[in-house]
């Protein structure tokens, strides 16, 4: 019985405590009288009946007033602490209980607060205690999880139905660039990789494992963009008997290098289909030459001069060959991914160190990543600073770095003459020396196996000269996504717990512990989306394994391709010009849709953002028929005495903190911190399966607002 309920019952029994006794007595009086008695008493009582009534009335409805005094202070306040003392023991252990109402609900809010601080003092030794003895076991899956981010090759961990628990940065960087379906933990690694040659590697590894050889299998397979990945396999075994629970994927693109051996496959053909018609033809001249010595001097020199010149045609291909090659050769020289700061940084000591010359950084650009023989370049830069001390007495030197397209313009500045062309010619061709130490390499020799450019330049400045030189940028397979992670910490790459875990389908009699979920926000032009108005940012992080994942986002502006409405501007603060240039929604709905894919999705009033993205279904192509659970119809569910259920009040609540409101990722970020303050008070409440958390939400009163 709900309070409602037990509400309607008292006020019915306070009529039935105001009239009965009356109605009772009378009718006693009315069967023991005599008809003329009878009379005389309606004669009496009728004309008296109304201010009775009145009388009765009034005292009902101040009856009425005192138990509903006596509910909202009682009943009601006991609910709202007991919801508040569940939101402590579960939610936020440093909520407290305000106390308010008469002296004894007074009274014992208090003893509840008493209560609660022992049991935080009692708990925080517990906590020290539990902490430290999982130090080691934490500090030692720390240091895998370290060491397997920052390994240079692209590594990914799954369980045995594909379900990704571990991937490195290097994962993250390459396969983004190579394939449109998104890496994250607990998705399919089977969007990326074809499902028949994992089973059949792993099956080849289980092969290996019998015969008591190293249980590793290797295969080859090509992406939808037609990258060409070598894909190293590596079975983890658990149990007794060892049975595979998951696997080790080692990646590499061999894209570049294929096409390289491909290259030099074509310059070897060439060269010796090319060479087989001299060869022969100077064999039958010089066969000639030799079974007839006594040939005439005009006929001797025709085939002398035959041989002369297949050899010389010989020649000039060989040398084209070797000018073909000795490109193939460049490509192979060793490069890595640096960031260019560093290298600016690193140049910038050794010509103090190694120069003498005083050099500072100015105007250096700290996104820009290049690929680099870093030994090298910082060689050749230390280099033309030794020339130009020596041969113009240069002062001190100006690093700058920023980009030029696709290229990093990497400049070194003096004030004082330029280099003349003469002077920079013998430069390139020099065998390079800086600082006593030496290399048979050229200043050109360098540059042109970093496949850049460089040349001296006037500044605008009146006494200011410029060495440039042009080096590609790193890229989007390589590096170019490592910079947006500075300052973030360790992404959550990896989650061991998903060895235990099931398949990844969405099963509604599956407990929500172990579901994954994508949790969203939008962003409108307006509150009203069957009226027109649009999506102008949405925004979602991932919850896995019941664990939220700030790494694994989606965050995107979108053009409406109409006006933001005044109203709307003032409480997001998104204009229309920042909306100028930004995908419509028939191209970013799609992604957040695969960003979604076989989770449930998880918002606050979530049947308003729903509204906005079903009205867009038939114009995208893509249907979103995932489940959807509200935070706002949860809070409901646990809470119904709670007078608010707004994003603020909730967060509140729970000890969940706001930083930003009404900006997409930032509002989904709290309702994900919401969501898994819920779980635990919605499986006290007998809410454990993904089914009856959406019957549970039906069924509250907010459930049945339309949009």
């Amino acid at each position: 019985m709900n309070a409602r309920t037990r509400f309607l019952l008292a006020v019915v029994i306070l009529g039935l405590l105001v009239t009965g006794p009356f109605l009772v007595t009378a009718t006693l009086v009315w069967l023991d009288m005599k008809p003329a008695e009878r009379d005389l008493l309606v004669q009496l009582i009728v004309p008296r009946l109304p201010l009775g009534a009145f009388l009765t009335a009034v005292g009902f409805f101040a009856g009425l007033i005192v138990v509903r005094r006596l509910f909202q202070q009682y009943v009601q306040g006991l609910l709202r602490m007991a919801e508040h003392l569940r939101m402590m023991l579960s939610a936020n252990r440093n909520l407290r209980v305000q106390p308010e109402g008469p002296p004894e609900v007074r009274l014992l809010a208090e003893a509840a607060n008493n209560l609660a601080e022992q049991r935080d003092a009692r708990a925080e030794q517990v906590e020290a205690q539990i902490a430290e003895a999982k130090g080691r076991l934490e500090e030692e899956r720390n240091r895998l999880a370290a060491l397997m981010s920052e390994l240079a090759q692209a590594v990914v961990v799954c369980n045995r139905e594909g379900r990704v628990l571990l991937y490195n940065n290097r994962a993250r960087v390459q396969l983004r660039a190579l394939s449109s379906a998104p890496i994250g933990l607990g998705r399919s690694i089977y969007a990326l990789l074809d499902r028949s040659q994992i089973d059949h590697a792993l099956e080849s590894a289980a092969e290996r494992r019998k015969a008591n050889k190293v249980a590793m299998a290797s295969f080859v397979t090509a992406t939808s963009a037609g990258h060409l990945l070598r894909v190293q396999l590596v079975p983890v075994l658990a149990g007794q008997p060892p049975e595979v629970s998951g696997y080790v994927l080692s990646i590499e693109n061999i894209t570049r290098n294929m096409e390289q051996e491909a290259v030099r496959d074509q310059i070897i053909h060439d060269l010796t289909e090319g060479s087989r018609g001299s060869l022969a033809v100077i064999r039958a001249a010089v066969t000639n030459l030799a079974d007839y010595p006594d040939m005439e001097a005009l006929e001797r020199e025709r085939f002398v001069a035959i041989a002369n010149g297949e050899a010389a045609k010989m020649g000039h291909k060989l040398e084209a060959t070797l000018e073909r090659f000795a490109g193939s050769l460049k490509s192979r020289w060793p490069l890595e991914d640096a960031l260019g700061v560093d290298i600016v940084a690193a140049a910038a000591r050794r010509v103090e160190d190694k120069v003498g010359l005083p050099t500072r950084l100015e105007q250096v650009d700290d996104t820009i990543w290049i690929r680099v023989d870093s030994y090298a370049l910082i060689f050749a830069i230390a280099f033309v600073a030794e020339r130009l001390k020596e041969h113009y007495n240069i002062r001190d030197l100006r690093l700058r770095l920023g980009a030029e397209g696709r290229y990093a313009c990497l400049d070194l500045v003096w004030m004082g003459s330029n280099v003349s062309p003469e002077t920079f010619y013998a430069w390139e061709l020099e065998a390079m020396q800086a600082g006593g130490d030496s290399t048979p390499m050229t200043l050109r020799d360098v540059i042109e196996r970093h496949g850049g450019e460089f040349w001296c330049q006037r500044e605008k400045a009146a006494f200011e000269a410029c060495f440039r030189l042009m080096l590609p940028m790193a890229t989007p397979d390589m590096a170019s996504d490592l910079p947006e992670m500075a300052g973030e910490g360790r992404p959550e790459y990896y989650d061991f717990d998903l060895f235990a875990q099931a398949g990844g389908g969405i099963d509604l009699d599956r407990p929500l512990a172990e579901l994954t979920y994508s949790v969203f926000d939008t962003e409108t032009t307006g509150l009203e989306p069957s009226n027109g108005d649009e999506i102008i940012q949405i925004g979602a992080v991932r919850i896995v394994n019941g664990r939220l994942l700030r790494q694994e986002t989606y965050d995107q502006l979108i053009d409406p391709q109409r006006a933001i409405r005044p109203e709307s501007v003032a409480i997001h603060g998104i204009d229309d010009a920042m909306l100028q240039g930004q995908p419509v929604a028939r191209v970013a709905l799609p992604a957040f849709h695969s960003f979604c894919a076989e989770t449930v999705l998880v918002g606050h009033n979530a049947a308003f953002d729903m509204r906005f993205l079903q009205l867009k279904e038939a114009d995208i192509g893509v249907a979103f028929t995932m489940p959807v659970l509200d935070t706002l119809l949860l809070s409901a569910v646990l809470h119904p005495a709670q007078e608010s259920h707004r994003l603020e009040a909730i967060a509140e609540r729970l000890g969940v903190g706001i930083e930003v409101r009404h900006r997409a990722l930032e509002d989904a970020m709290a309702t994900g911190e919401i969501f898994l303050k819920l779980l635990p008070l919605l499986a006290e409440n007998g809410v454990v399966t993904l089914r009856q958390a959406l019957e549970a939400s039906r069924q509250t009163y907010l459930a049945r607002v339309k949009y």
